[in-house]
């Protein structure tokens, strides 16, 4: 067995992570998605989540957010125990949240959609010119409905109305899916570039291959548990994860 494959073998804790999950149980009704699920990701790092369809990924995703109940587990922010807070409670806490459809408010315009996004934001008038820094198309559509934008348009306003308070995390779920192959790479751009400015990214996304490109590290997700954790190069030098997970 190569270095690369005895490297995956294992989930690793990190003490100084920002924000983490340990033995998250959830799931709906009576049915059960998540089996103990253990995820970290520090400062400045960008952190990608995968796995099979069916994987538990999205359910993670809202579990983390506090849109799940939490049935076991636990969930930390800078090293306090935050499990009790509601949905609501999260974005003044620091984390954010993007999901993967329903995240634009689609009859409102660009700039409206900023606003609903400003109300936990300490300098709200800045904080939008730093974004239309990282998102100049943005600051061309202010007046636009949201409902009028190009799907890629639309994924950048995601993204900015989650970043309007300055999170330390920002959760994305599939920030690729519906997007035209030639937007697809500048949308995990935009993600390396918000790692880069401060904010900590934990993302799920399908397009394991072009997400590996601005990750730091990976946890692979199977069956709602976890089935191993590694750094981005060690996954895309396993000869398992091309056979089990990119088809290769």
């Amino acid at each position: 067995m190569s270095d690369a494959e005895t490297d995956i073998e294992t989930v690793r804790r990190y003490e100084d992570a920002v924000f983490s999950a340990r033995g998250v149980e959830t799931g709906y009704g009576d049915l059960q998605v998540l089996y103990g699920v253990d995820i970290d990701v520090r400062d400045d790092e960008i952190v990608l989540v995968f796995g099979p369809n069916g994987a538990g990924k999205s359910t993670l995703m809202r579990a983390l957010f506090k849109q799940l109940p939490l049935w076991d587990g636990t969930i930390e922010i800078d090293g306090e125990d935050y499990s009790h807070l509601e949905s609501n409670e999260m974005v003044p806490h620091g984390v954010a949240y993007v999901p993967q459809t329903a995240n634009v408010f689609p009859n409102l315009t660009v700039a409206e959609n900023l606003d609903i996004g400003s109300l936990h934001a300490a300098d709200p008038a800045s904080r939008r010119e730093d974004l239309f820094e990282l998102f100049p198309r943005l600051e061309e559509r202010q007046s636009q409905d949201a409902a009028t934008l190009s799907g890629g348009e639309r994924q950048m306003l995601a993204m900015a109305r989650a970043l309007m308070p300055d999170p330390d995390v920002l959760l994305i779920d599939e920030p690729s899916a519906g997007l035209a192959p030639q937007l697809i790479e500048r949308t995990f751009e935009h993600v390396d570039q918000i790692r880069q400015a401060g904010t900590a990214v934990l993302m799920v996304e399908q397009n394991v291959s072009a997400a590996l490109e601005v990750t730091d590290r990976a946890y692979a997700l199977d069956m709602g548990e976890n089935k191993f954790e590694a750094d981005a190069e060690t996954i895309r030098d396993s000869q398992r994860v091309r056979d089990l997970y990119l088809g290769q």
